[in-house]
């Protein structure tokens, strides 16, 4: 399976800190934004990564990450996006990456406590189809989220504001090769974007979506409340490990 981490866009929630920067270069706590995503496939197994950026400062992507040895990587892919044309648009440019292969795409503000090792062995296994990422939140009117009924989603809406369920859908999914012609069949919303959610009603409309429910907390990093939120909660997990390590000793 190979990884795709999507990190365009304009970050204008986060201005004005994203005036002379993407706002996956933002710092959060101790390390730049796009490093979590990066992390979370390289700790399930993933090697092959393809980052997705655009804007002005697409170059300092490369500056920054170079060919992935920080990783433990020998490579890491990159390609650009021109304008604003949404996720769904973004994920579109990594088909010729994928040389119909599975893959799995987190977007560059996801960070996440736990690991999705588990999930992405689970959908190894899965014949055709996609797998996302599930997470009972309080808030779930900020995000997409999942009807379940039983052991199967029917269906995902995009920030509604009578939720039908708590689970909100993270950042994280995976996809069979056929996610490349269904993005070619998306109507832009009245955002005038393409959108994630209708790449996943898709899958959920031929009965081939999965889902796992992820372990630990998770949050996104797109605004200032959650930016702040996910410095601190990086810096309480840090600080609990140690105190582990410690107390092993």
């Amino acid at each position: 399976m190979k990884g795709v981490v999507l990190a365009g866009g304009t970050g204008s929630r986060l201005y004005p800190l994203t005036k002379i920067t993407n706002k996956h270069l933002l710092p959060v706590y101790d390390k730049p934004m796009v490093y979590y995503p990066i992390q979370i496939l390289v700790d399930a197994g993933i090697r092959d990564v393809l980052v997705v950026t655009g804007g002005r400062n697409s170059g300092d992507f490369l500056r920054l990450l170079a060919n992935g040895k920080e990783f433990g990587l020998k490579h890491i892919n990159y390609t650009y996006q021109e304008g604003e044309g949404g996720i769904a648009e973004a994920l579109a440019l990594a088909e010729h990456f994928a040389e119909d292969e599975k893959i799995c795409v987190v977007l560059g503000d996801n960070i996440i406590e736990g690991s999705i090792a588990g999930a992405v062995d689970e959908f190894q296994r899965q014949e055709r189809g996609a797998r996302i990422l599930l997470k009972k939140v309080p808030d779930a009117e900020r995000f997409g989220v999942a009807e379940i009924q039983g052991d199967r989603i029917v269906g995902i809406e995009e920030k509604p504001k009578n939720p039908k369920s708590s689970y909100a859908v993270t950042g994280i999914y995976m996809f069979d090769q056929t996610v490349f012609e269904k993005t070619r069949h998306l109507k832009p919303s009245d955002r005038g974007e393409l959108e994630i959610t209708d790449v996943n009603n898709a899958y959920i409309r031929e009965g081939t979506m999965t889902f796992s429910f992820l372990d630990g907390w998770w949050t996104d990093a797109g605004t200032f409340d959650s930016l702040l939120r996910a410095a601190n909660m990086v810096k309480q997990s840090r600080e609990v490990k140690v105190e582990d390590s410690a107390a092993a000793l």
